[in-house]
């Protein structure tokens, strides 16, 4: 999956993943297994990049957080693992 121009995922099927750790796969619906996070360009990314997550089955972790200068979304991808997208203000940051 290409999340942006030098990020990708790699989204492999359940029983193919339980051949990579040594432990057992958490059940999502239950605990946390990892989370996940990047950044966005500009808030308007970060929007649109969040619809799309929700409009191919995603649920929404948690409530937007606007900070001014900082600004997150959080969803529940459709295995359960909880990813953090977030923009910041480059003027903020320096």
């Amino acid at each position: 999956m290409l999340i942006g121009e030098h990020a990708y995922a790699m989204l492999l099927v359940e029983p193919f993943f339980k051949t990579f750790p040594k432990k057992e796969i958490c059940d999502t619906a239950t605990y946390v297994e990892g989370a996940f996070g990047f950044s966005c360009e500009s808030r308007a990314e970060l929007d649109a990049m969040v619809a799309k997550a929700l409009a191919g089955g995603g649920k929404e972790a948690e409530p937007p957080q606007d900070h001014g200068f900082m600004y997150s979304r959080s969803f529940e991808d459709l295995d359960g693992h909880h990813w953090e997208v977030v923009w910041m203000d480059p003027k903020a940051a320096q």
